[in-house]
């Protein structure tokens, strides 16, 4: 499979097996099929969702191979599923009630000397937002962009930042790896993963009597938000993982955030700062098996929760870290998004006047922008990519604990798989031939329908629904699929932190 096979998908499949220090002869498990032409846009999004996808079923079949013996059961990669997924958040109906939405000072805005982006979905990053600006808690669009307009980008962007809030200014790919931030990026590679100590191998426990799947029994905390993070757990408990989600209750969350990411989960509210509250995430953590953070690097370690001091206390611990920006640089402690990432590092660049669709209006099928808008990616490409590859990494290190022992640490970035997707990611018009598809693949430039695909695309075909507490659910179906896989996830999501917090 792969470069030897020809095209994208085995050419991004490799790089990002490759990343994972997974054996290269495993990926002669994956075939690939699926219609053509979705997610279409100038940079190669169908190949990096493809990709991410791929590997994280083939790190789920090699630890399900391992946990039962035998073969790496073979893996299937459906373009339908994998688009349909990479939009969950759009897809996802509650009695009916689309959820997916930007706030409406969560936009484009121009400036003086070119643009910048915004993002104030959750209420306290707008109230500093507007604070920054020296603008009442009731100014609305026109408010702000008549304050915008007359200021340059890169001093918005700093005064913001200063304040507590989110805001980028757009700058090309050149500008970009020009920029400290940038050259700090490129300075790691697409995602690290290795051994912090010398701790104990765990045994895995091996089926009792049909196969097991490959994250069975095994303990995940999780103290992500948003989409990325949730995505790698959500797939964490698709496996079979007991995953627990740990919010601050005075941190606010979107409920529908939570409805699309929060399948198979539970999810609890715990304030650390209390010292009854930490004492039960201490007793968590002594049964757990893997630590999963998506806060800003530092953030967390006040708390003890540095991946060093985690391991500290629970050897053979996995701990995967995901950031927007990386571990260092001038950026480092910042806070971002998936939208801000791609403004900052050129993509919206590449992406505008493409018919790609605005993050103005997320779901709209877009269409070229007056005036030269910055775009978007079809999807959100470097939240859902980034969090499949999260899980992958967190599937290989229990694979190799499991051999050789050791605590490990997996270290994850939008602005890496940014990166990847910019730099390193080719898109030839070639499908690798395998059983399920063989043959070309049409370029995925062009006008974007409003769903993201094209001609066979029946996203129906990738939706499931099921009853819930919140209501009746329509949702995308799990993208990763192995022999042996499950089909879905064994419970709905739940309202959020209203689970206790004890493993099951």
């Amino acid at each position: 499979m792969g470069d030897r096979r020809g095209g994208a998908q085995g050419g991004g499949t490799d790089l990002a097996w490759a990343a994972l220090a997974g054996d290269p002869a495993l990926t002669e498990h994956i075939a690939y099929g699926g219609p053509p032409g979705l997610l279409p846009a100038r940079l190669p999004v169908m190949s990096l969702a493809r990709s991410t996808v791929a590997v994280c079923a083939l790190a789920a079949a090699e630890l399900a191979a391992r946990r039962n013996g035998g073969p790496v059961p073979a893996v299937r990669v459906d373009d339908g599923a994998v688009a349909t997924a990479f939009v969950s958040e759009r897809q996802l109906r509650v009695d009916g009630r689309a959820c997916s939405s930007f706030a409406p000072l969560s936009r484009f805005w121009r400036t003086a000397d070119g643009w910048v982006r915004t993002h104030a979905n959750y209420p306290h990053h707008r109230a500093r937002l507007l604070r920054a600006l020296d603008l009442p808690d009731t100014a609305g669009e026109c408010d702000v962009a008549a304050e915008l307009s007359g200021r340059r980008a890169e001093e918005i962007e700093e005064t913001v930042c200063a304040a507590g809030g989110l805001a980028v200014a757009a700058r090309t790919p050149e500008g970009w790896r020009a920029h400290p931030q940038g050259a700090a990026v490129a300075a790691h590679p697409l995602l690290t993963l290795g051994p912090l100590d010398d701790a104990p191998a765990r045994p895995l426990s091996p089926p009792a009597g049909p196969p097991t799947l490959p994250a069975a029994g095994l303990r995940v905390l999780d103290l992500t938000r948003v989409i990325a993070g949730p995505v790698a757990t959500r797939t964490l408990a698709l496996l079979g993982a007991d995953v627990l989600r740990i919010d601050a209750p005075q941190l606010p969350e979107s409920q529908d955030a939570h409805s699309d990411t929060g399948f198979g989960k539970r999810s609890a509210a715990l304030d650390l700062g209390s010292s009854a509250d930490r004492a039960r995430f201490e007793e968590l953590l002594s049964r757990a098996d893997v630590v999963v953070t998506g806060y800003r690097p530092g953030a967390l370690d006040r708390f003890g929760l540095a991946p060093e001091a985690l391991v500290a206390r629970r050897p053979g611990l996995v701990v995967a870290r995901l950031s927007a920006w990386g571990d260092d640089g001038p950026w480092g402690g910042r806070r971002g998004f998936d939208s801000l990432v791609q403004v900052a590092t050129g993509i919206a660049a590449v992406e505008a006047d493409a018919g790609s669709a605005s993050e103005d209006s997320p779901e709209s099928s877009g269409g070229a922008r007056p005036g030269g808008t910055p775009g978007a990616l079809p999807a959100q490409a470097l939240d859902h990519g980034t969090g499949y590859l999260l899980a992958a990494a967190v599937l290989r290190a229990l694979t190799e604990q499991s051999r050789t022992g050791g605590s490990f640490l997996a270290t994850l970035a939008l602005a890496r798989t940014a990166r990847w997707l910019l730099d390193d990611l080719t898109d030839d018009g070639e499908r690798p031939s395998g059983p399920e598809r063989p043959g070309p693949r049409p370029e995925t430039s062009g006008p974007r329908p409003e769903t993201p695909g094209a001609g066979a695309y029946d996203p129906a075909r990738h939706l499931g629904e099921t009853d819930s507490t919140l209501g009746r659910l329509r949702h995308a179906l799990p993208p990763v699929s192995f022999d042996g896989a499950p089909a879905t996830w064994t419970t709905p999501p739940g309202r959020c932190g209203t689970d206790a917090p004890v493993w099951r």
